[in-house]
């Protein structure tokens, strides 16, 4: 394992991707964007696509590193995978052992006329099957410990709520957000997870336990449990995606994948600040997109060739937002990590 670069906002290690993860603390990455290989597509110019002796072989190689993702993800953090659309079944069922997994976005990979080569050379009349011009990208959060398919804010409020003795009910009528059919309101949509409160809601719900119950640790900031996720009409928000492809260009990589389809998730799924997670960097777009949103990356690359080309791409100029300042978050020593595990809660 080998430090490329080490810069304020990016971090570039050459070497085997567990080598280095296993170095990560836990509860210290809050975005995985990465893009492992394929298996699938067998392709001899992409480090590992060839490994695999079988698709078993390769699913047990990735949920090692699923676990180390697992480890290192923040409670409110997201995961987005790449994989082959022969694959993806099957990495999003071993990732849902590990995940609460949300979705499976379609990238359509639409071209510029000029750029298709695969319509000029495939003979349509031979087909025995659709041609294969997509690539999925598994979507996933963090999930509880008690029910993999309920997130941390959920699980920490229903135990801060049933620590402080109140019901639903309860809590609704001390907030004052009432549901139209549910009387228990907004709190349980929050639980169940059908929804997440606003920022003034959040601290209408801090206030609330304060008063009723100061004996109940304090919930954390509102950045630092709820999940980011931030689409408008403006911009895709559908799970078909129609970013175009990376034209051709002299040192491309075979895989890279547009900036502009980067920056979406980034933007979408992580705060100012936040730390994001690539581990098979390849051809340093993530840790670009990252600098240029004032988030802070780690990237991980095996090849040590193009982790020289990922610190020229990284250190080049680009307008960058202003990084910001985080305090970090400890979740291990704060009183209210019991109640998101099965102690006891205070």
């Amino acid at each position: 394992m080998q430090v490329y670069l080490e810069s304020e906002q990016v971090t570039v290690y050459q070497g085997d991707c567990l080598d280095v993860l296993r170095s990560v603390p836990d509860n210290s990455v809050n975005l995985i964007l990465t893009d492992p290989p394929y298996h699938s597509t067998k392709k001899e110019n992409i480090t590992g696509d060839r490994n695999f002796k079988n698709d078993k072989d390769y699913l047990d190689w990735l949920d090692t590193i699923a676990s180390e993702w697992e480890r290192v993800l923040t409670p409110n953090g997201s995961l987005y995978c790449f994989a082959s659309p022969k694959m993806a079944a099957k990495v999003e069922v071993m990732l849902d052992e590990r995940f609460n997994v949300l979705g499976s976005i379609t990238w359509t990979k639409p071209n510029d006329p000029g750029y298709d080569g695969w319509k000029q050379k495939t003979k349509k009349e031979s087909l025995r099957s659709w041609y294969l011009h997509t690539e999925r990208i598994i979507f996933a959060e963090s999930a509880s410990k008690e029910d993999p398919k309920q997130s941390a804010f959920g699980s920490l409020l229903k135990k801060t709520r049933l620590a402080a003795n109140l019901s639903t009910i309860q809590l609704t009528e001390a907030i004052g957000e009432y549901g139209k059919v549910n009387h228990g309101g907004a709190v349980s949509n929050w639980e169940t997870g059908r929804n997440i409160p606003d920022p003034e809601q959040y601290e209408k719900l801090k206030l609330a336990f304060s008063k009723l119950s100061p004996q109940v640790p304090e919930l954390p900031d509102y950045e630092q449990i709820i999940r980011p996720f931030y689409v408008t009409s403006d911009i895709p928000y559908t799970d078909v995606w129609d970013f175009p492809t990376v034209k051709p260009y002299p040192g491309k990589h075979p895989a890279e994948k547009p900036l502009d389809l980067i920056t979406h998730i980034i933007k979408a799924s992580s705060y100012p600040g936040d730390v994001v997670l690539d581990c098979f960097a390849g051809s340093g777009v993530v840790g670009q997109a990252a600098k240029i949103l004032g988030r802070q990356a780690i990237l991980i690359e095996i090849e040590e060739s193009l982790c020289e080309q990922i610190v020229v791409r990284c250190s080049e100029p680009f307008k960058s937002l202003p990084k910001v300042k985080k305090q970090p978050f400890d979740w291990q020593k704060e009183p209210l990590f019991q109640l998101l595990t099965n102690e006891q809660p205070m």
